[in-house]
């Protein structure tokens, strides 16, 4: 059975890819699911400083979310991707336009709304630590549903979702603290850090040399920093490109905050091929 999957996810794949005709394999709709973020875990030292004041501590509860849920037609088990937005939230070309592509390629899709339920319009002037929780949720919920292949799946995320998706699987954070744990990672136009440390898992990042508010020069300080045993990090850096060059909503260009956004077909186009050929190497 495992081999008939396999082959039918490579046909599936390989037809996604070369944009030949569709018919007769109709992607599952999206549905709108809900669930929560993996509960902040207690310290130990936390747990034992009550112990010695005599109080008893209950595991604080995750935060109750919203995701919508692609799948491929079939009963799987099918690789999967988590996506976390950016400060911008549900913008089409996440919740709609990555999604249908993905689910294409063969994956069963949770797109994780970490706004909605958090009554937030947008997080673009701070930073909001929890989504890392929210990824893990995501994850979690995933493992519930018997379509799903727990064992392979990526977590992706948009500019300030694609610096939570950094921070869920960097060596030494939450990712640590969690019993199930993503195969790979991809970020688009991610926030890097020189002091984030390794990735604990394999990485594709993909952004514009000219994008002022992720700056590439930081992806490639990160790279230069990392040990020589590390998992592999992809970095794919487009010349005389801005912020969301894959989001086709930004044809005409805008600025936010002092930022350019603007869309590039063809930067998108190879990002877009860079990130097939990242997920079939370590996903399938």
């Amino acid at each position: 059975m495992e081999a008939s999957v396999k082959t039918a996810g490579l046909l599936l794949c390989l037809v996604a890819f070369l944009g030949l005709p569709m018919s007769g394999i109709p992607a599952g709709a999206e549905e709108l699911v809900r669930f929560e973020s993996a509960p902040v875990k207690l310290s130990a030292f936390r747990i034992r400083k009550a112990l010695e004041q005599g109080e008893i501590l209950s595991q604080p509860p995750g935060m109750p979310l919203l995701g919508y849920l692609s799948r491929p037609p079939g009963d799987g088990p099918f690789p999967a991707v988590v996506i976390m937005h950016g400060c911008d939230h549900m913008r089409l070309s996440v919740k709609d336009l990555w999604p249908k592509r993905l689910v294409r390629w063969g994956h069963v899709v949770l797109v994780v709304d970490s706004f909605t339920t958090r009554n937030l319009k947008d997080t673009c002037r701070s930073h909001l630590p929890e989504r890392v929780f929210d990824a893990y949720g995501a994850l979690d919920f995933l493992s519930k549903s018997s379509f799903v292949d727990i064992r392979r799946v990526a977590l992706m995320g948009f500019s300030a979702g694609g610096t939570a998706t950094l921070d869920a699987t960097k060596i030494g954070g939450n990712e640590q603290l969690m019993e199930r744990k993503f195969k790979a990672a991809v970020a688009y136009y991610p926030a890097c850090d020189v002091n984030r440390g390794d990735p604990s898992v394999p990485t594709l990042i993909l952004i514009g040399e000219r994008d002022n508010w992720s700056r590439a020069e930081r992806c490639q300080k990160s790279l230069s920093r990392l040990r020589d045993d590390a998992p592999p990090v992809e970095l794919d850096v487009y010349k005389g490109i801005y912020h969301n060059f894959d989001a086709p909503e930004f044809t005409a260009g805008r600025r936010v905050l002092g930022h350019i956004e603007k869309y590039d077909p063809d930067a998108a186009a190879k990002s877009i091929r860079s990130v097939y050929a990242f997920l079939r190497k370590y996903l399938w």
